[in-house]
């Protein structure tokens, strides 16, 4: 995936943590580890391997806002984000 790429769905998967953090019965603190992270997908500046970490923990944060545990689809998808987030962390 090229770098203007992983940009426009880092930006959409951000849309979409703003829907999920508009809801109720999302925990707090949910996405505070992709918040601390402080890449933004407007941060162009940041290298392509910090932003794909961002992607992955971001997308283990909104798996985990959709499943109800960890064995269901999303559960299993969150599962594999926190993987490859660690694996990208690990190139940065």
């Amino acid at each position: 995936m090229h770098k203007d790429e992983l940009l426009e769905l880092h930006e959409q998967m951000v849309i979409i943590k703003e829907h999920f953090q508009a809801r109720e019965e999302v925990p707090d603190g949910l996405f505070d580890p992709y918040d601390e992270l402080s890449v933004d997908p407007s941060h162009v500046h940041k290298s392509k391997s910090e932003h794909k970490h961002a992607v992955f923990v971001l997308g283990n944060a909104l798996a985990s806002a959709m499943s109800t545990d960890e064995f269901s689809s999303a559960g299993r998808v969150g599962k594999r984000m926190e993987e490859l987030a660690e694996d990208a962390e690990s190139k940065i």
